[in-house]
Formats: structure tokens, sequence, C-alpha cells
């Protein structure tokens, strides 16, 4: 099965189980991430876990966390 960006989260192939952060709030207002085991990263809204989910790459996720984890996206400043 092809793996593509907006695929439904429950036709994902292969996934190892979502997460979520420990800094969700129980409104669940927050972004699920799973594992495929091509490797890649399939991100999806815990609010509609049946909706689409965004496929990315590990280089792609690393970044992105380190951009986070250094304030790049803190919009708030």
């Amino acid at each position: 099965m092809h793996i593509q960006n907006g695929m439904p989260a429950m036709e994902l192939p292969t996934v190892t189980g979502w997460v979520k952060s420990n800094y969700s709030t129980p409104s669940g207002n927050c972004v699920e991430v799973a594992a495929l085991e091509n490797g890649d990263v399939a991100v999806r809204n815990s609010r509609d876990p049946q909706g689409r989910a965004l496929v990315f790459t590990r280089t792609e996720i690393d970044a992105f966390v380190r951009g986070a984890a250094a304030g790049d996206f803190d919009f708030a400043r």
C-alpha cells in the first residue's frame, strides 16, 4: 500500500500505536504521533482519530522537534 499525506489515519498500515504528549490537555486539544513500519512518522488530530493523517520522515520530525525546543515556533514572544 502506498502511504501518502492526507490519507485516513485508520487506513495507515502497520501503525505501532498512537502516542499523545504528557502535556496534552484533558479537552483533547492535541496531536498524536505513531511510528510506521517504514520508519516514517504519522501525525493526527487527537480529537479526530478517524480523520486524515500527515506523514513525515524521521529527519523532518527531528527538524521540527529541534525547532520547537529552540523556540522557533513560539509565536507568543
